[in-house]
């Protein structure tokens, strides 16, 4: 039975400890994940969703980005995925009314957890300067108002556009297009937040900035090194794949500074042996690394390597090296000067131990590496990722079955959106096919990314920014300073699906405009509409959704973007529309020309500095709007590997994207081959009398969206404002089990000035994590993580990274 939405915020008082888990999913799993699903949908409509995700004719899952194989099972999805579908499609609804009886200072006072189980978003909504309610506004002046401001810029660049991963194809196509056809490339991403770095470090190593396996490749690889990654949480269908390939005699080495009950043991609830017979151990050895650890776990194994082939030989692939490598000599020299006794102490880990996993990737036949968020969100990653790719050219490992590189990525199309452009510094190639296609010259400067965003809507360079789905103000840094920002622009736009704190958070104006999610049915032009998304394999597929949408009228994403251009974009004077390319199949799309809205001309003159008349985009936006085929005929003119798109998707087929290291071992490198790099070791110091902080993500938790109070695997229970420390450090620092401590984080500035963040009240619980090292939950925690803080190269934000005291309350 659907149940209310709650009334009051996490109650802290109630939180609860006990044991940790040893075993993820199970029937304990299955249960919570219906609970969830019941509660938010009711039971019917449980069945006809969860028995759609990730199906050939049904739609892709709205949580992570974990691929499928061509064989599908009747549950192809998760206890997380449950619980996203569960949010995305409840029965609740956050309507005009609810706006009317909750002031926007009311809901601020919220925690996220309460703004995002209120439910879904109906009608369009405005907040007027000066205005205390967000008020209910019609889709025509909704998008009105947002086109008049766009067009009432002195620069375009004083706009930011921001996106998340949920974009689907489609939309991340029109989105881009309509940034840069506004003449701006400020086009910031969730990417910036969590995977930049493995970009960076491997564009200039591999000459692609994404993975370079498949799913048959994990299956297939007789060693997986599982880095900085909690799949038993963040992607539990990844743990099905470790399995089989456990079950061909994989090997598998988890390295991780906290231990996971999802790399410890895997009870398959698809399987008999999962239900009855205790189910599969995941890891073979646990590597408890100390945080910013890694690069130096991979220069062991490098070194390890290296000095046994000069001992014994018949380590390294000669061949490989000199036909397809560069750097080697230079790395080698770095490895050779290396010591061991720096590599312990940066590790955490003994020698022997270090070497014993130098031993499991010498005597592999194929190795994989996989990683996440833990590895991505130091100040040193790019130089860690690149020493991963080092390990890995060593032997050979990239370009054949069963090895290479895997980042796991988050959202389910944070990929797809940077194939299709979200990027704030595109290729001059991705530009000249744009150009050529739409008849109009983009910009070329580089823009903002996510932390240059912030800082410029800070210092007030930016007076409209638009966030297409995610929930910017959960997800960055220094909470006090984004929202800060976002409260000197002009205005701020939201499209979503639920409500969240980017929405009480805002501009001088803002607007709302709600839209249809993956579980929805989206019919345009008189026909059910259909999307594309790429998993984190390079992999593209349709999803539609079966559901029907919660309000009449209610927008897709495409349709809002095809709109907005529509109002931007007239055609040059004398011109018609650019006629939209017809596809394969095409349906008649006349009847939808009525419903878009006319093209608004400016009040005034257009800005001197901005021709947009004279250079916009040309294209038939209602055609768009009304037939995403049309749209995918366009991508496949401009994006490369997307030949013949619309029938490579049809009837549930998945298309694969080219993958040169893969394909054929063709690297896009700055010399055509694959670079080893010498990377100085680097690792965090850790003062006298403080800890390094992570912050992760709970169980009951994807990215910014809480589910629930727990984090079952842990042993949290009802509450979320905890401090994870080892006993010995509970003890050393003079304090005590559940304790209430305030959090201080201090960070030395460019300037040599130490700067202060505080998070208050959180509960010490002892857990077994390295000496020196702490975690807790974001976002709660993201108003301790500096904006200036970052990655070097990626501009990474670094929050696994966070030098803090404990401080008592007083």
């Amino acid at each position: 039975m659907v149940t209310e939405a709650p009334k009051h915020d996490i109650d802290e008082t109630k939180l609860h400890v006990s044991h940790r888990k040893k075993v993820a999913v199970g029937v304990p799993a299955v249960m919570h994940a219906l609970q969830m699903s019941v509660e938010q949908m009711g039971v019917a409509r449980s069945i006809q969703t969860l028995t759609k995700v990730n199906q050939k004719d049904g739609f892709d899952c709205p949580g992570c980005a974990w691929p499928e194989e061509d064989k599908r099972h009747i549950a192809e999805f998760c206890e997380n995925g449950a619980k996203a579908v569960a949010e995305e499609a409840t029965l609740r609804r956050v309507t005009p009314e609810f706006f009317a009886a909750h002031s926007v200072a009311q809901l601020a006072e919220h925690d996220d957890w309460w703004l995002g189980q209120q439910g879904r978003l109906t009608d369009p909504m405005i907040l007027d300067e000066g205005a205390t309610h967000y008020r209910p506004i019609s889709w025509d002046d909704a998008l009105r108002e947002v086109a008049t401001a766009l067009r009432g810029l002195d620069d375009p660049d004083e706009a930011i556009f921001y996106t998340s991963g949920r974009t689907s194809n489609e939309a991340a196509f029109l989105y881009q297009l309509l940034v840069r056809g506004l003449g701006t490339n400020n086009l910031p991403d969730c990417s910036n937040m969590c995977h930049e770095s493995s970009g960076s470090a491997l564009t200039q190593t591999l000459g692609i900035g994404k993975g370079t396996v498949s799913i048959g490749d994990i299956h297939e690889a007789d060693l997986l090194i599982v880095a900085g990654q909690n799949p038993g949480t963040n992607h539990p269908r990844m743990l099905s794949a470790l399995e089989k390939a456990k079950a061909r005699g994989a090997e598998i080495i988890a390295v991780n500074p906290l231990p996971e009950a999802g790399l410890i043991r895997f009870e398959n609830p698809q399987t008999p042996k999962g239900v009855i017979l205790g189910g599969t151990k995941i890891a073979d050895q646990f590597v408890q690394i100390r945080l910013g650890g890694d690069q130096a776990l991979f220069q062991a194994i490098g070194k390890h390597l290296l000095e046994v082939e000069e001992r014994d030989g018949g380590v390294i692939d000669h061949d490989f090296i000199a036909a397809h490598t560069s750097g080697f000599d230079a790395y080698r020299r770095q490895m050779q000067d290396v010591v061991w006794r720096d590599l312990v102490a940066a590790t955490g880990v003994p020698e022997t131990a270090l070497r014993r996993v130098g031993e499991a990737v010498r005597t592999s036949g194929s190795t994989i590496v996989c990683w996440a968020m833990g590895l991505t969100q130091h100040k040193h990653s790019v130089a860690t990722l690149r020493d991963v790719v080092n390990v890995l050219l060593l032997q050979g490992n990239v370009g054949r079955p069963g090895a290479g590189v895997c980042p796991v990525r988050g959202h389910s199309n944070v990929q797809g959106d940077r194939t299709m452009g979200i990027y704030e510094k595109p290729s001059d190639a991705f530009l000249d096919a744009l150009e050529a296609e739409f008849a109009f010259s983009a910009p070329r400067e580089h823009g903002y990314d996510t932390v240059e965003a912030i800082r410029a809507m800070r210092d007030g360079k930016s007076r409209v920014f638009m966030a297409m789905g995610g929930n910017f103000v959960s997800a960055t840094p220094d909470t006090h300073v984004t929202e800060a920002a976002l409260r000197r622009t002009e205005l701020t736009v939201q499209v979503s699906t639920k409500l969240n704190r980017s929405h009480v958070v805002t501009g001088r104006r803002a607007i709302i405009l709600p839209t249809l999610g993956r579980t929805d049915r989206d019919e345009r032009g008189g026909r059910e509409q259909r999307v594309t998304v790429e998993d984190s394999m390079g992999a593209v597929h349709s999803s539609r959704g079966r559901l029907v949408p919660p309000a009449d009228g209610m927008l897709s994403e495409v349709a809002i973007l095809a709109r907005l251009c529509a109002l931007l974009f007239p055609a040059r004077p004398g011109e018609a529309p650019a006629p939209a390319p017809a596809p394969a199949d095409a349906a008649d799309v006349d009847r939808g020309q009525a419903e878009r809205p006319e093209p608004e001309q400016a009040d005034g003159p257009a800005s001197p500095t901005i021709d947009r008349r004279a250079n916009v985009p040309q294209a038939d936006w209602a055609a768009l709007e009304h037939d995403y085929a049309r749209i995918r005929t366009h991508i496949q003119r401009v994006v490369p590997g997307f030949d013949e798109f619309e029938q490579r998707i049809d009837k549930g087929r998945t298309l694969f994207l080219p993958n040169g290291p893969r394909d054929d071992r063709r690297f896009a490198t700055s010399d055509g081959k694959a670079q080893f790099t010498a990377n100085p070791l680097e690792y965090p110091f850790i003062p006298h009398g403080r800890l390094l902080l992570q912050t992760l993500r709970s169980h009951d938790q994807y990215n910014t969206t809480i589910y629930g109070k727990d984090d079952r695997y842990r042993g949290i229970a009802n509450g979320r404002r905890v401090v994870l420390v080892h006993r010995a450090d509970i003890q050393a620092l003079g304090f005590a089990e559940d304790e209430i401590v305030d959090l201080v984080s201090e960070w030395r500035a460019p300037s040599g000035e130490v700067e202060e963040r505080r998070a208050d009240a959180f509960r010490i619980v002892a857990y077994p994590t390295p000496r020196g090292n702490a975690a807790a939950y974001y976002p709660e925690t993201n108003v301790l993580v500096p904006l200036d803080s970052v990655a070097d190269v990626s501009g990474t934000p670094t929050s696994k990274s966070v030098i803090i005291r404990l401080e008592r309350r007083t």
